[in-house]
């Protein structure tokens, strides 16, 4: 720790920010770390990477590359990858979460939603020349399943107080790819994977999609474009009306119609958007299990509840009914709650 410390002095003094105020921010689900700095009348963002958790490459790289498509970023003033340091513009406090749970009146639930959606509109309509970076990773089948194996091997685990079986694992495994093989027939497009209210943030000044700030987006890659759709409009951490979900919907498949040839009929955009939920769902269930167990994190268990009413939203379609026939077999109702331990 003193050794991260004395890093992060002399990061701040090479830039000159070793004499500001420094105020720690809410830190988030990552082993990342925020401070803002102030001197005089200028504020900015330290984040705090640690290089054997984070990788800041992916984050410099991928803002820069948003930045020249024209979508809002923080700029990058002074980086130091090797150990994990960054000096970012400061978007200030207005995240969606925070107006949203303001009730103030101005921007509205809705003027937010549109234009959260309205940038995912202007990206996916891009071709994928202009919005997939050479190297970028593709959210394979490999990866897709990666991530649902966090809900057996963490939260099941968790739940029932065993390790799953190996042949019940292995069955997961199976009716997943049974079920993935659709969303990945599809052009991809730059997925941001944690696209949601708490990672956007209102910048009144600027116009038009240039009002959504864009936060947390280091770990992006080349994928189905109804994966940052589905992460927006069934958020693990806040409900949202089924009417506002719906008229973001269809404000989206409408600006469908003049996305040249890339996006699939309505029904099988609808299956696959189905077929996302389900598996973001089960990989967030994983997730903030882990969180609990591993890293002390307790406070992403409360939504658990909420993601599993989205999960079993979804496991309703048809395309699902793999994975909703596994879940019956080894997961019943009284067991899909809030966890308390695991054994290892």
């Amino acid at each position: 720790m003193a050794n991260r410390g004395r890093a992060i002095f002399n990061f701040l003094k090479q830039y000159n920010w070793h004499t500001a105020s420094r105020s720690p921010l809410a830190n988030d689900a990552s082993f990342r770390r925020y401070e803002r700095l102030i001197k005089g009348e200028t504020q900015v963002i330290l984040m705090d990477a640690p290089p054997l958790k984070e990788n800041v490459s992916s984050f410099i790289f991928i803002s820069e590359f948003l930045s020249k498509l024209g979508y809002s970023t923080p700029k990058i003033y002074a980086a130091d990858a090797k150990n994990g340091l960054l000096i970012l513009e400061d978007f200030g406090d207005d995240t969606y979460t925070r107006i949203l749970n303001s009730r103030s009146k101005k921007p509205t639930e809705y003027d937010l939603y549109a234009i959260a959606v309205d940038t995912l509109i202007d990206l996916h309509c891009r071709p994928p020349t202009e919005t997939v970076p050479k190297g970028l990773p593709l959210y394979d089948e490999n990866l897709l399943i990666e991530e649902v194996l966090l809900f057996t091997d963490w939260y099941i685990p968790a739940v029932l107080h065993h390790k799953i079986s190996v042949d019940s694992r292995n069955s997961y495994i199976k009716a997943w790819r049974k079920v993935l093989s659709p969303v990945l027939n599809t052009e991809p497009t730059l997925v941001l994977r944690d696209y949601h209210v708490d990672n956007l943030i209102w910048l009144p000044e600027r116009s038009g999609i240039s009002a959504c700030g864009i936060l947390d987006f280091q770990d992006a890659v080349a994928g189905h474009p109804a994966y940052d759709l589905i992460s927006l409009l069934e958020d693990a951490r806040r409900d949202l009306t089924n009417d506002l979900r719906n008229e973001m919907m269809n404000r989206y498949l409408e600006a469908q119609k003049s996305f040249a040839n890339k996006i699939e009929p309505k029904n099988a955009f609808t299956r696959d958007c189905a077929i996302l939920a389900a598996q973001r769902h089960s990989k967030v269930i994983g997730i903030f299990t882990r969180l609990s167990i591993r890293d002390s994190k307790n406070d992403y268990l409360q939504h658990i509840p909420r993601v599993w009413a989205l999960l079993t939203r979804a496991l309703e379609h048809q395309a699902l009914t793999p994975i909703a026939n596994w879940m019956a077999d080894n997961l019943q109702e009284q067991h899909r709650i809030i966890p308390a331990r695991v054994i290892k």
